[in-house]
Formats: structure tokens, C-alpha cells, sequence
């Protein structure tokens, strides 16, 4: 059985960070909310608990049993995880007189404890939090501070237990991966066996096991992540699988046509399903995001429904579901905290009849790129940037109309056609074009025009969880810039976003 590795979810926004570095080390491991761990803690090798918005001195502050995790498994508290630690087993935890936030140096480092293995000697450390650790947990042993936290790093003495209060997950903390090495790997000794060959192997035997001689329907967007769940399928149970692709009148400029013809070969049972004017018509009037994604959520589903009817013997719906959707559309706050809502998340009506299968939900994004590779996938169909279930209608802002659509698709073509032109489309994670609700003052000739303004992004990610715009060249823009204007009716006005994930979302929407 392969080696897994516990996350208790706090509500931190580093939370799904803590997992990719965990991934990275070739361990798995699954993220649960606190107040929902998992019942088989025995399948797991080591736990971490994650930070939190909240202060452990709080009235609310999530308050899990870990009777069954602390002094059983190797357990590490990071920030909110290290402060609970101390605050409910012996220690003090009090408020700050500043808050400690941004770049530390340790000040102090115990290199002699496996926890701190490579670990250099003033090593840059990220903080983030408003309490301190005053006094350490019964049999607490400082192992590192900084020049204004004593207590930055701590075990319990007796125990595989450990606490910091930086946190390793992101890039800012200079030695962080070793830290989460020298805990998982020469502390908890957890075996690096989560490999893409791996998952694939493991992967084929459970769809086998799961669907046996049952049908699936699955949606194709022409993306990574349905295309890869799509191959996995057909690799494990082959004409059982029937694919659908829907337009829904929201894809980019020719994508129907060229979405079909791209799996021409990939051996695929397919079948092109044009319902634009379904979703078009659905969404007339329509401007919240939130009931945008609803209705084409809906929409979907009645396709689909009655699709699946017009195949025998269906009983699966497949989806190519990742772990940030599943992330973003589950809080341990509840539904209030969510980001936003996915369509693919969270099952589906019950007269539909079918059940689910997402061979990928445990993926992130980067992971179901090395996952196609290894199935053999074509690079072209693997570096294609991540396009959202919704499309066109969450780059729209306020109402849709077919014109606007028509005017997006075009800007669009441009801008990712230039990318590819300039050779930056493969240094970008995610790019594409907005249409504003703005309308502004332009010249044209000797004309005065009153048009419409829209907005070009593009992004750097490794996980679709945090994202950095990207420092496009002045000259790529001032060209695209004027090719959009000069080409696009309706359009007198284009601007750039310089906004990262987080405070901004990727999309606008």
C-alpha cells in the first residue's frame, strides 16, 4: 500500500500549499478539514497541522481531538498547528506586540536534530501570525528562533512531535523543502513512491475494480484535465468509455472544430454536441458570477442527461475534476469561505442517475501534466493553458450577448495567437482576455469613438492556488495592443492586468 501522509486543514491559505511541497518530495498526501479527519488515521504515516486565521486564545478557534494523532504519528504544528500545540499541552501562547509578518532570519538553529539536517545558520524564514509562543508545551525543547520569536521551532522530547511557527510550504522560507524533507522523509520515514508512473498503475487497477463492465460518459473541454481523465479511462476499460464534447457557445474563437480534430487519432470515443444557443439563451440577462456558473452548470447537466440516455447502459459520468477545485469548493468555515463555486464539484442531481468517477481529484495541475506523459499524450494537448469550465462567461463581466462573445473570441485569438508567435505562450501558466463593462473616449482618424475597453492577462503559476502576473515585453504589448484595435469593431481600449493571486483571483469572475 502506498505511504500517505495527513493534512488537518485549519483554513489557512497556505494549506494547499503545504501539499504541493509534500508532492514535490514524491510523498502523497491528502488534505482533510479539522473537523472532519479521516477515521482510517492508520493508513496514514505522519500528520501535519496546518495555520489558520484564527488564534488558538480564541473563543472559536478550531479545537480538534488529536488523542489518536499526537504521540502516535509523527506530527508537525506549522504556525496556528505549532501555537495549538503549545496552547493546550502545557505552554502559553500570548498576543504579539507587533505582528510578526514577512522575511525572518533564525537567529539560533539546533543543527544537531534531524529536524534541522542542512539547515544553514540564519536561514531565511517566512512568519505569519499575531500570537507568539510565550512558553513551550510540557517536554518542549526549542530548536530554532529569530531575532524577535524565541520559540520559531520546538519538539516535544519523548515524541516525534514538532512544532514551527514560519512556515516551510512557501518560497519565501529559503529552506523550507528540507525542513519538510528532514521531518517526512528522515523523522516519519515516509517512502517517496508517489510518482506519476505510480499513480498511473494504482489508477488503472481502481477504474478496472470500480467501473467493471459499466459504461461512462465523460465531458471533453479540450483541456488537460478532462483530455488526461479521459485517457485514463480509456486505458482502463476502452469502449466502455463514450466521450461528449459541448459547445456551449463560450469556447474560443474555432475551439468546437479544432477540439475534434485534435483527438482524431488519440483513439477516443467521441461525439461533438454544438448546444450553444441551449447555454446562450440560458444565460440572457444574466450578470452575477455566481448565477452565471450556476445556470451553465445546470445547463450542462441537461445536455449531459439527456446524452447519457442516448447511450445503453450508462451508470458513470466521468469528470476531470483536480484537487484546487476540490480545495476551493470546500471550507472548513463552510459554504460563506468558499472562493468560488465549480460545476464539476460536488455531484450531481439525482434524476441524472449516474454516479461518479474523477480519476484526478487528488491531482494538481503540474501532477496531471506529468501524468499525461506518462500515458504517452501528445506535449502540444499538455502545455495547453488551463481554460475555465465556464468560459467565455466568467471573462465577460456583467451581462453576455452573442456580440460581446464574438468581440472576446476575436481579442482573444489575438492575444494567444501572438504568445505563440513571440515563443511566451510556454513560459505563461494561464492567459486570456476580458471584456470590461466600460465603455471609453478614443480617437480614430479624425473621429471620436465611444467603445468598449478590454483586458489582457497572463499569469505564472505552479498550482493555480497562488499566481504572479507575468512581465509581458513592452514591445509584445504595444503590438497586440494595436492589433486588437485596429482588427476588432467595438474595441478602442486595452489594458493589462498586474495583479497576483492572492489578493486577485486568476480569472476576473
Amino acid at each position: 500500500m502506498q505511504e500517505k501522509v495527513l493534512i488537518l486543514d485549519f483554513g489557512s491559505q497556505y494549506t494547499q500549499l503545504i501539499a504541493r511541497r509534500v508532492r514535490e518530495l514524491f510523498i502523497y498526501c491528502e488534505i482533510h478539514p479539522y473537523n472532519k479527519p479521516p477515521k482510517n488515521l492508520f493508513e496514514f504515516k505522519a500528520a501535519i497541522l496546518s495555520g489558520s486565521p484564527f488564534s488558538v486564545r480564541a473563543k472559536d478557534a478550531p479545537h480538534p481531538k488529536l488523542d489518536k494523532i499526537k504521540g502516535k504519528l509523527p506530527l508537525l504544528g506549522v504556525c496556528y498547528g505549532a501555537q495549538y500545540l503549545a496552547h493546550f499541552f502545557g505552554g502559553q501562547v500570548s498576543p504579539s506586540n507587533k505582528r510578526e509578518y514577512g522575511r525572518a532570519n533564525l537567529s539560533f538553529v539546533n543543527s544537531d536534530d534531524p529536524f534541522f539536517k542542512e539547515v544553514p545558520f540564519k536561514s531565511q524564514v517566512w512568519m505569519s501570525h499575531g500570537d507568539s509562543i510565550l512558553r513551550l508545551p510540557e517536554q518542549g525543547e526549542c530548536l530554532a528562533s529569530t531575532k524577535d520569536v524565541k520559540n520559531a521551532a520546538f519538539k516535544i522530547n519523548g515524541e516525534s512531535t514538532y512544532g514551527i511557527q514560519f512556515h516551510p510550504e512557501v518560497y519565501h522560507s529559503t529552506d523550507g523543502k528540507q525542513v519538510l524533507q528532514n521531518f517526512l522523509i528522515g523523522i516519519a520515514k515516509v517512502k517517496q513512491d508517489w510518482t506519476p508512473d505510480s499513480f498511473v498503475e494504482m489508477t488503472l487497477v481502481e477504474l478496472k475494480e470500480k467501473v467493471g463492465d459499466d459504461k461512462v460518459i465523460l465531458g471533453l473541454s479540450g483541456g488537460v484535465d478532462s483530455s488526461v481523465a479521459a485517457m485514463l479511462l480509456h486505458r482502463a476499460i476502452g469502449n466502455q468509455l463514450n466521450c461528449i464534447f459541448v459547445n456551449n457557445g463560450l469556447l474560443r474563437e474555432n475551439e468546437f472544430e479544432e477540439v475534434l480534430k485534435q483527438y482524431e487519432g488519440m483513439g477516443l470515443n467521441i461525439k461533438g454536441v454544438d448546444a450553444s444557443d441551449q447555454f446562450l439563451d440560458a444565460l440572457e440577462g444574466v450578470s452575477d458570477p455566481e448565477t452565471k456558473r450556476k445556470v451553465i452548470g445546470k445547463t450542462f447537466i441537461e445536455v449531459f442527461d439527456a446524452e447519457s440516455h442516448a447511450v445503453e447502459g450508462v451508470r458513470w459520468l466521468g469528470q476531470g475534476t483536480i484537487y484546487p477545485d476540490v480545495i476551493e469548493s470546500v471550507s472548513v468555515n463552510g459554504p460563506s469561505a468558499t472562493i468560488k463555486s465549480h460545476h464539476n464539484v460536488g455531484g450531481l442531481p439525482d434524476f441524472m442517475k449516474l454516479d461518479l468517477v474523477e480519476p484526478l481529484r487528488m491531482l494538481f495541475k503540474d501532477e496531471v501534466r506529468l501524468v499525461g506523459k506518462s500515458l504517452g499524450m501528445n506535449t502540444a494537448l499538455l502545455g495547453r493553458h488551463p481554460f475555465p469550465g465556464p468560459g467565455l462567461a466568467i471573462r465577460i463581466l456583467g451581462e453576455i450577448s452573442r456580440q460581446k462573445v464574438k468581440m472576446l473570441q476575436e481579442v482573444d485569438a489575438i492575444f494567444i495567437q501572438g504568445l505563440k508567435k513571440w515563443d511566451l505562450y510556454d513560459q505563461i501558466w494561464q492567459a486570456g482576455a476580458i471584456f470590461l463593462p466600460i465603455n471609453s473616449v478614443g480617437v480614430m482618424g479624425d473621429e471620436r469613438t465611444y467603445e468598449n475597453c478590454v483586458a489582457l492577462r497572463a499569469v505564472q503559476s505552479t498550482d493555480g492556488m497562488t499566481a504572479d502576473w507575468v512581465n509581458l515585453p513592452y514591445n509584445f504589448l504595444q503590438k497586440i495592443s494595436n492589433e486588437i484595435i485596429n482588427n476588432v469593431k467595438g474595441v478602442n481600449r486595452v489594458v493589462y492586468d498586474i495583479s497576483s493571486k492572492p489578493p486577485a483571483t486568476i480569472e476576473w469572475e
